[in-house]
């Protein structure tokens, strides 16, 4: 039978390793009973092609980073609390086989998996962990609203959503932060406020704008002016580049490698959480399984 303590220790000793793995810039993850039980690298769905991201999934929270040195080292770590978590199986597209959706307040994006067996073993393990998480803080199971659009990757359009202008060399694509769409920079000059998102104003299209003032849309317009605080408009071009940068950094770099690599899980009788995966599959042996 394990030994609860050994299997404390050892677990401490793989959370830590984690955590250092992202270096000064990671927030720290040890905290008490908190269990790490499955590690891998899935693609992650971007808005300029897929990219390998290496996950951590943990009793209270998943997290994802980009890849430096497989196995060793990760940046731009992101942490999202379980209990915020929604999932949806999705159908093979764009590039991306195995793939299922994965639904924050946040951020919504997709992930997939290197073969079908690992995308469920991906989607039970998170069900399981956030169910348990749900019940642990006293929340309601059930499926909410409130998650942040999902963004359609810039190669799926060659026009703007709203206007049909196409993209070009000084026609860029934005992506409105409310429905995701892929819009040219003057169907996307509204700036609101979309607390579950940030608590500053970031980049919406017209239409999003118009809707949430409550606003009938005017297509032959472009770039109007709202006075509520809340809002703004920006008019210049040279205004487009900082906005540009408010999507997360792991949006927009790109990684190495491209290849997968499985993600492991193993069995772990003595505690209540399993199946359980290492950081470094040499770093110690697993539990003896009671027979």
């Amino acid at each position: 039978m394990v030994d609860q303590t050994s299997f404390d220790q050892k677990n401490r000793e793989r959370i830590q390793a984690v955590e250092n793995s992202f270096g000064p810039s990671g927030k720290s993850l040890v905290e008490p009973g908190r269990v790490l039980v499955g590690e891998g690298r899935l693609l992650k769905l971007c808005r300029r092609r897929p990219q390998q991201k290496v996950f951590f999934l943990f009793n209270d929270i998943l997290v994802y980073g980009s890849v430096v040195v497989l196995w060793r080292w990760h940046k731009r770590q992101q942490i999202i609390p379980l209990e915020e978590v929604e999932q949806e199986n999705l159908e093979d597209g764009l590039g991306m086989v195995n793939q299922w959706l994965l639904r924050t307040p946040r951020k919504s994006f997709s992930v997939a998996a290197a073969s079908p067996e690992e995308k469920r073993a991906w989607m039970d393990h998170i069900e399981e962990c956030r169910l348990q998480r749900i019940n642990q803080v006293g929340l309601k199971p059930e499926k909410r609203g409130g998650f942040a659009a999902t963004w359609i990757p810039d190669q799926a359009s060659a026009i703007c959503m709203r206007c049909s202008e196409r993209f070009g060399v000084t026609q860029r694509r934005h992506h409105c932060r409310r429905c995701g769409f892929v819009v040219c920079n003057s169907c996307s000059k509204g700036r609101a406020v979309l607390e579950n998102i940030s608590s500053k104003p970031v980049r919406i299209c017209q239409l999003c704008l118009a809707t949430m003032q409550g606003e009938q849309p005017d297509s032959q317009a472009k770039g109007r002016s709202w006075s509520n605080s809340h809002w703004k408009n920006d008019s210049l071009e040279d205004k487009t580049h900082a906005f540009h940068d408010d999507v997360s950094s792991d949006e927009e770099c790109d990684e190495q490698d491209d290849s997968h690599s499985s993600n492991q899980w193993v069995s772990d009788q003595e505690s209540s959480w399993s199946p359980y995966c290492y950081f470094n599959p040499d770093h110690a042996k697993p539990p003896e399984l009671v027979a």
